[in-house]
């Protein structure tokens, strides 16, 4: 189903003046692809995207055609390793946080 422009517009307002909830939308891309959920990685950074720095922006920040970063983050994009790399890291650097991996308290125990 697809979200409606006042959903859309809720997002950018409240990304737009709140910095923990865009931190949150990147987060949440961010462990959706790490868990294996890309279509969903992809909407969110989709949203995060619209809702922020905008795909101008992150054309000249991560060096890939406007157009071309939304089709790989479009339902049927595929984007490659190389490419997802440089739009999170182009994001985070944008967004200012440092993402770190940890082991979750359950999977410590069994390794």
């Amino acid at each position: 189903m697809p979200l409606t422009h006042d959903f859309k517009e809720t997002i950018r307002t409240r990304a737009q003046s709140d910095p923990a909830f865009r931190q949150a939308l990147l987060r949440e891309a961010v462990e959706c692809i790490l868990n294996g959920d890309l279509p969903t990685g992809k909407a969110v950074l989709r949203d995060y995207v619209n809702a922020t720095v905008g795909f101008p922006a992150l054309e000249q920040r991560a060096g890939i055609p406007a157009k071309s970063l939304m089709r790989m983050l479009g339902p049927k994009g595929s984007p490659s390793v190389a490419n997802l790399t440089a739009i999170l890291s182009a994001l985070r650097k944008s967004e200012g946080v440092h993402f770190e991996l940890a082991l979750a308290p359950d999977t410590a125990r069994r390794a």
